[in-house]
């Protein structure tokens, strides 16, 4: 056999080529080496520089574009995803046109795509990718070679993880394959540990893990991981060691250190704390991007006044990093207590100051539960002001019936206070509206990133119904309806908001889809029947008889069940029925109160209490004096058995009191129910035929030619409506007085 002999220049030559492909595999690996220790501004500048020297070698573009997207996934508070997903996106391409047949810079492009949401473009750019992997049948001479093969393989399943979750039907199998043509790659391990760590397979995520610590015993990123592992299940005492074991692999790993300082923090323990993170400074001096990534731990370790502390610093050092508003923002809404204002000031100057592209998704979200925070008092001030102008309604027409100069001046002074404090109550209002309406459109704008966030949707919602903002509560939910499911509720929820924001025909229509799709669901029933009970608020008309009669019918199949629906039922038709006078039907109603629970004292003393009411309507019907007696009879019959279940009920005790009184007055022919009085105007010109209503009831009087008028109001009566063509109508209390003078304002 003959001896194959070199010569010196061609042994130097040989030597040369492998020491520069050695020198250059090393720079590679020491870029990659600092990506994977979160130096993420000292590898771009590397790699960066390595692409000027080999501008050929794909693989380094490969890397930098790795590097953009784990730099953005390292701190998703302060970086754009879309500013990195463009960084990415530049380079894979670069990658590409410098080696279109590496797989790796198509790998890149999925990733960017997937993560954009362009699911298309992700599923053509791993086809290509998997079409330069050309079918093997002995392992030695794949191609491409089998550690490159398995690791093309990896990344691609690496490629199908996107917002915390993977399909592991896409990516195990690629994993199987990997590990089957190369079972000592490093990175395969890894990326097969992080697929089960998204699936909470903690044990296979450990496994793998040692697997990949066991190809490289000199990384400290499988430790990093595993102790990632502990630290996720709360198993803190036990993710110590891992780190530890990091930092003994690596002293100047800072990620370690900046982990073992969250780590006791979230213990409790602050001055081990402390140690770390100033170890981790210390490694990071004059880095601020590593002190964004240690401010960030601050943040998701909930210590948000040393975030806020902090992001001042980094400001009294570099002012142009304005994107640090964000995490102060945050942290200023997430603190105890919360500092709402101070939150609202670092976000305006945070979009005020950054590149529309470098704000995220989370920038709109937060500003709308901020500005929501901020008016959270808006309700009751909504309320308040009802209340107000009410108020100030009932003192006008005080002062228009005021008699005597001092009483009109006192009247004037009271409806001064009111209407001053109802104008600085409007303007507030005004402004909260404005800032809340803002919310919702900020909120818009998060939603355009994913429209079908039911979770986001919901809250939406939820908000827009609690700031009264019933209508648009009802199209948010609207967008959550699944119409191929039978899930009723949703429906319903949609009907109630338009309900609450008095779209009552709308409602209608939701509630009637309800009760298509389950006939026996009494909810939808019973909201149907308050619908048409809110169409008709005077009850004159009777729109919601028939519905309230259709909810008895189909909830007495359960009447324990769906006993409160039925009192309610109860309670609108035998009032119904009382105004119309058929006080038979409406004693039978009252009576079906008493009986319906014979364990529950509140619905005898609601059905006695109508009885009493019924039979003393009935008094009003009755010509003579002596007919009104045995009404009176029965209605007292009624409130002692209320005393008897409640001796102390008040309610009865006056009405008892009351028909003592009646009775005393009819024996004296006197009718304690009938007012009298005269209607004029600001000039004192008698009004002929003006109204004169019990409000809530159809009791209701003209006044004759000279504007008196003399009628029987119902018992109980609270406040009567005196109204005439050209004049503004007039609410005034019921007293014991029986005589209402009333002059109306043109």
């Amino acid at each position: 056999m003959k001896r194959l002999t070199l010569r010196p220049a061609v042994l130097l030559a040989v030597f040369l080529t492998i020491f520069a492909i050695n020198i250059k595999a090393q720079d590679l690996n020491t870029a990659t080496l600092l990506t994977r220790s979160e130096q993420y501004d000292k590898a771009e500048a590397m790699l960066k520089e390595l692409i000027q020297k080999e501008p050929a070698n794909s693989n380094n573009y490969f890397y930098l574009g790795e590097n953009y997207l784990l730099d953005y996934f390292a701190d998703t508070i302060s970086n754009s995803l879309t500013v990195a997903a463009k960084s990415a996106k530049e380079v894979y391409q670069k990658g590409v046109d410098a080696n279109p047949n590496d797989p790796l810079n198509y790998i890149g492009l999925a990733k960017v795509a997937y993560y954009l949401g362009d699911d298309k473009t992700a599923a053509e750019m791993r086809a290509k990718a998997k079409s330069f992997l050309l079918p093997y049948k002995n392992l030695k001479k794949i191609v491409p070679p089998a550690k490159d093969y398995a690791f093309t393989l990896a990344k691609i399943a690496e490629s199908y993880i996107k917002d915390g979750e993977v399909d592991t039907t896409l990516t195990l199998p690629l994993i199987r394959e990997a590990i089957k043509i190369d079972n000592k790659s490093r990175d395969v391990y890894l990326i097969t540990g992080d697929i089960y760590i998204l699936v909470n397979d903690g044990s296979k995520a450990i496994m793998n893990y040692n697997q990949a610590q066991f190809a490289d015993p000199e990384s400290p990123t499988a430790n990093m991981k595993i102790g990632y592992i502990y630290v996720k299940g709360r198993a803190l005492q036990a993710a110590i060691p891992f780190f530890e074991q990091a930092i003994e692999l690596n002293a100047n790993y800072a990620p370690a250190y900046r982990e073992l300082g969250q780590l006791y923090s979230q213990a409790g323990r602050f001055e081990q704390s402390k140690q770390y993170f100033e170890k981790y400074l210390a490694l990071t001096q004059g880095n601020i991007p590593a002190k964004t990534r240690y401010v960030n731990s601050l943040f998701y370790s909930k210590e948000y006044d040393e975030v806020i502390k902090n992001v001042e610093q980094i400001f009294t050092i570099d002012k142009s990093r304005t994107y640090m508003n964000r995490i102060a923002g945050y942290s200023s809404y997430e603190k105890t207590p919360p500092n709402y204002d101070k939150a609202l000031d670092y976000m305006e100057t945070l979009f005020k100051t950054v590149a529309p592209e470098r704000i995220i998704p989370k920038d709109y979200y937060y500003m709308a539960r901020i500005l929501l925070k901020k008016n959270q008092n808006y309700p009751k001030m909504v309320e308040e002001l009802n209340t107000l102008k009410a108020q100030v309604e009932k003192e006008k027409a005080k002062q228009a019936t005021a008699v005597t100069p001092a009483d009109k001046a006192k009247y004037k002074g009271t409806v001064d206070d009111l209407t001053n404090k109802t104008t600085n109550l409007e303007k507030e209002v005004a402004k909260a509206d404005s800032e809340i309406e803002r919310a919702f459109g900020e909120y818009a704008k998060r939603l355009e990133f994913n429209p079908q966030d039911k979770n986001l949707l919901n809250e939406i919602a939820n908000n827009y119904y609690n700031y009264k903002r019933f209508e648009g509560a009802a199209k948010t939910w609207s967008k959550m309806i699944d119409p191929n499911k039978e899930d009723v509720e949703d429906y319903m929820r949609v009907g109630r908001a338009y309900y609450s924001g008095e779209k009552f025909k709308t409602a209608d229509s939701v509630f009637n889809i309800v009760t298509k799709k389950s006939p026996n669901y009494v909810p939808g029933y019973l909201f149907i029947a308050r619908t048409y009970s809110k169409m008709d608020p005077d009850t004159k008309l009777g729109l919601a008889k028939p519905k309230f009669e259709k909810l008895i019918t189909v909830a007495q199949t359960d009447s324990i069940k769906y006993e409160s629906e039925m009192m309610e039922a109860f309670g609108y038709l035998s009032y119904f029925h009382m105004i119309n006078e058929n006080f038979s039907i409406s004693k039978e109603y009252y009576n079906r109160m008493v009986n319906l629970d014979a364990n529950n004292k509140e619905y005898k003393i609601r059905g006695y209490s109508g009885i009493g009411s019924v039979e003393l309507r009935s008094t009003s019907g009755e010509k003579t004096n002596e007919g009104r007696l045995p009404y009176l009879s029965r209605a007292a019959e009624a409130y002692k058995q209320i005393l008897a279940f409640e001796p102390n009920n008040a309610s009865a005790k006056s009405q008892l009191t009351y028909i003592r009184d009646f009775e005393a007055q009819i024996k004296k022919g006197i009718n304690p129910n009938e007012i009298k009085g005269i209607i004029k105007n600001g000039t004192g010109q008698l009004l002929p035929y003006a109204s004169i209503r019990v409000k809530d009831t159809a009791a209701e009087n003209l006044s004759n030619s000279k504007g008196e008028f003399k009628f029987e109001i119902p018992q109980g009566s609270e406040i009567l409506i005196i109204s005439a063509k050209g004049y503004k109508s007039q609410e005034i209390p019921i007293t014991k007085s029986r005589v209402y003078n009333v002059t109306l304002t043109q």
